[in-house]
């Protein structure tokens, strides 16, 4: 794979292709990677994935590119041991965007989480999905004691947050209509 070398507006112009793999170090210490026609964020003193910022679908002929946003902080964070951020304790860091791009000029801003992590938290953890489908298999094994209703017959629906479903895989991130065409 490839290290970007941060610049000015420093474009990945084939993102979404599947043989390219590249990745780059943000100002902020953050690292997010190109890998499978994805964009995946990095641990930054591992380099294991942390998660999936970006899928295919989304990806799929755009452009990746990574620009200064505004904030003239010049604090960049260290990779040495023991003074990690050392220098920043003082001020901000350099505040960059991720842009997504295509030459029609639909543009997608990756916007970090709360966090500043960039992976997007959109499966839950396991063990709680694992516990949402024991109370689901708990209220069909109620309505079948209390209504004689196998488990094929109860018309059972979840309620909770953002999430659609249980399971633990998460393939798209593109909302149609909004950042796919």
């Amino acid at each position: 794979g490839c290290e970007i070398t941060y610049d000015q507006g420093t474009i990945l112009d084939d993102a979404g292709a599947d043989d390219v793999v590249c990745w780059w170090k943000l100002k902020c210490g953050r690292v997010l990677g190109v890998h499978e026609g994805m964009v995946v964020e990095y641990d930054a003193s591992t380099l294991a994935p942390l998660g999936l910022v970006v899928a295919k679908d989304e990806l799929a002929g755009r452009k990746v590119a990574v620009v200064d946003s505004g904030l003239d902080a010049e604090c960049f964070m260290t990779d040495e041991v023991g003074m990690e951020g050392a220098d920043c304790v003082e001020q901000d860091v350099m505040e960059q965007a991720v842009i997504l791009y295509d030459e029609e000029g639909r543009v997608t801003v990756v916007q970090p989480n709360e966090d500043g992590s960039y992976w997007r938290k959109i499966v839950r953890n396991k063990m709680i999905r694992m516990k949402e489908v024991r109370r689901e298999k708990a209220a069909k094994a109620f309505m079948k004691n209390e209504l004689g209703k196998e488990a094929d017959d109860v018309d059972l629906v979840s309620s909770w947050g953002p999430y659609v479903t249980t399971s633990g895989t998460a393939k798209n991130t593109g909302v149609q209509g909004l950042t796919l065409k």
